[in-house]
């Protein structure tokens, strides 16, 4: 700080104002939910508001785990973001390593082509894809959660990422490789994929928030209670009488610790990969 002008100094204050301020109004909705998820349903809508509840009612959180298979809920959402996971970073540093490598004619008419269909909204597609799955017999399973985004456009948006990064990546490497008889997969497992580890990581976080979070694929593809995920079951607290918002708060708090707990400790890599995955041509 003792060489920066005045100048510097202010505009650096102000900066760290501002993102301190946008900070607390992004924080508001989180703390309004964890504040609802411990009062009494007579003080939630008091005005003015209490921030701090009083008296804390934790028997909101063993009213939703007594009265829901809120278990069973966490295992469907868990199971199924694991695998997404695994199936799109899988496809996408694949298909990503292939286009940023492998030359072959069409490729960038091909690549664009790919890019382009991440323009078509998730309601567009719902249809076709609701009534493919019919037919298929995989309507009230939760098959289409899995396959239907490792090749939709969360695995399209993955295929860039690691197209991206891999494009970043000297040539040099693989042509050494190339030279002592390694095959393309072999450069591909061995070589490649370990120097993508931030990009992976980054892929990793989206993904699974993504499969977490998704309320509209589950709504269409489930009917059974004991199927439904999360976001699904955190409708289970609205009926005729109105919203049970003690309770859904508690089970919104218990859907989103995870989340936050995945993002505090991989951060780091997080950070990493989005700065390193650049706009390559």
């Amino acid at each position: 700080m003792k060489n920066k002008s005045p100048g510097k100094i202010i505009g650096i204050g102000l900066n760290y104002l501002t993102l301190s301020v946008v900070s607390l109004i992004m924080l508001v909705p989180f703390l309004w939910m964890l504040s609802t998820s411990l009062k009494e349903p007579a003080k939630i809508f008091v005005f003015p508001p209490e921030l701090i509840p009083s008296p804390i009612r934790l028997e909101n959180y063993t009213e939703v785990l007594a009265n829901t298979p809120f278990h069973l809920f966490y295992w469907n959402s868990l199971y199924i973001a694991i695998l997404v996971t695994i199936g799109t970073v899988l496809f996408a540093s694949i298909a990503g390593y292939a286009f940023a490598r492998i030359p072959f004619k069409g490729r960038n008419l091909v690549f664009l082509l790919l890019l382009s269909t991440m323009m078509i909204p998730n309601e567009v597609t719902s249809i076709p894809m609701f009534l493919f799955m019919r037919t298929l017999g995989f309507i009230n399973t939760h098959v289409p959660l899995i396959v239907l985004p490792i090749f939709g456009a969360g695995g399209i948006f993955g295929v860039f990422v690691m197209r991206q990064f891999f494009l970043g990546i000297p040539k040099e490497l693989e042509e050494a490789a190339m030279i002592d008889g390694c095959s393309r997969w072999r450069i591909y497992w061995s070589i490649m994929l370990p120097l993508a580890k931030p990009a992976i990581a980054t892929l990793t976080i989206f993904t699974f928030l993504t499969s977490w979070n998704d309320f509209y694929d589950p709504l269409i593809f489930l009917n059974d209670r004991e199927l439904m995920t999360l976001p699904l079951a955190l409708s289970l607290f609205t009926d005729e009488a109105g919203t049970a918002w003690h309770h859904l708060m508690s089970a919104s708090v218990m859907a989103t610790l995870p989340l936050l707990i995945v993002f505090f400790f991989a951060q780091k890599q997080f950070i990493e990969g989005v700065s390193m995955t650049g706009m390559k041509d």
